[in-house]
Order: structure tokens, then sequence, then C-alpha cells
């Protein structure tokens, strides 16, 4: 694969929220790899041993080596889910795994672009305008790089009642186009440590739990599929049918 570089067109012009993107080229960046090394201590060390206890069901290193690229899609109920997910998953992995997040939220400050850009490897998605750049990106990267394992939450933003919403169609998308696999994750306990509208988490126990890969699918097949999977764990996890 020919090597991204900053001379490069599709990063040149890319559009401003876009522009942080050579972070994702995996060239040596000493800079860069220290922040990620700091922010795994923290996350793994503290964050999610000393103050929220995770929990992780599963193993995912026989995928590490079967699956060089995947979607990994859980649910999404708490602003821990991005983060629980990449702390589950080991740190030697960092570098391959992307996560896609709200550009609305996620870089709506110099703050939270920097944390986003190089603690998270963020892939900003434009959820009001320019939906298309974020999608062809998406696509790009899938088709381009040699591994890649990219977070989704099929969902598309956080479920104000814990219950697992309709799935949205990009993630059937991105796996059709590139014919990539995707991994389902199930995350318990996300909610009731941080709950859509509190300011930060308070202590708690979460489970994520690493479930089948499935191909790639019309996204109400994967939606089924899905509830199926997390009903056997959790039949909580959807409001029941009248």
């Amino acid at each position: 694969m020919k090597p991204w570089t900053y001379e490069n067109a599709q990063w040149t012009q890319l559009p401003k929220h876009l522009r942080h993107l050579p972070v994702l080229t995996r060239h040596v960046d000493t800079g860069a790899w220290f922040l990620s090394l700091i922010w795994a201590a923290f996350l793994k060390g503290i964050g999610f041993k000393l103050y929220v206890g995770l929990n992780v069901v599963g193993d995912y290193k026989p995928l590490i080596k079967k699956y060089p690229k995947l979607l990994l899609i859980s649910n999404h109920s708490s602003h821990l889910d991005a983060t629980s997910i990449t702390a589950s998953i080991p740190f030697s992995f960092w570098r391959h795994l992307y996560i896609s997040a709200a550009k609305d939220y996620w870089f709506k400050n110099p703050v939270f672009s920097f944390f986003s850009k190089n603690c998270l490897g963020a892939i900003p998605i434009d959820r009001k305008e320019k939906k298309h750049e974020s999608i062809e990106l998406i696509l790009t990267l899938l088709k381009k790089m040699d591994r890649m394992w990219l977070i989704l939450f099929p969902e598309g933003s956080r479920s104000p009642d814990g219950y697992i919403k309709n799935f949205k169609k990009g993630v059937s998308l991105f796996s059709k186009k590139t014919d990539t696999p995707i991994l389902f994750l199930y995350l318990k306990g996300n909610r009731a440590c941080w709950p859509k509208g509190k300011l930060i988490p308070k202590p708690g126990n979460m489970k994520i739990y690493i479930g089948p890969v499935h191909p790639p699918a019309e996204i109400e097949t994967l939606s089924e599929a899905y509830k199926t999977w997390v009903l056997s764990i959790d039949p909580s996890a959807y409001p029941k049918e009248d």
C-alpha cells in the first residue's frame, strides 16, 4: 500500500475538521505514541480498574490473529462506551484501532479535539452536514489499510433510556462495500455508571461481552442477529413487545 503522507492530495484537501488525519497515517510519531501510552496507563490501570470495574467476557486474541479488519458494533447509552471498548482491547493492537465519533460533540472545542485525535484515534462523523465526506473517508480507510478495527455505534446516538434502538444503515454500508465482517459487542452497566445528561461518571461496574463475528449483510439481518445474541445475555436490553 502506498504510504500516506502530508503531501498526498487526499489529506491536504480534506475539510478542516478532518485534517488531523495524518495522525492516522501510522508514521512513527513518538509524541502521539507517548500520549497513547499515558492514556492506556490511566484507562487500564486507574479509570477501568479503581473507579469503574471492567470485566471482559471473551477473548480478543484469536480475533486479532484471524481478522485484520473488523467493524466492532455495540449498544450505546453512555460516554463510557468508546473508552471502555478501547480499554478492553490489548494495547499492542491500539495502533490499528479507530473510533467513529460525532463531530458535533467530540470535536466541539480544542480540548475535546486534542483528546479525540491523540487518545481515541477518532474519525469525526458529521451528523448534520457533509455526511458523504466521512462515509467516503471510512470506506477508503477500510479498503486501503492492511489492518483496521473500527468501533461503530449503529444506533447513531446514546439511548436515553438504556434500551437498544433501531440500527442505522451505516454499518451495513461499510461492511458490504468493503467486505469487512462485523464483531458483536455488548456493554452492560454502562448507563448506570454514566447515564445521559450527567456531567461525570460515577463508580460502578461494567461488563463487555465479546460475541460472534457476522459476515457483511443488510442492516435488517444484522439487527436481528445482534438482537437475538444480546437477548441470550440480557433479556432486559430491549423493550418488551406488546
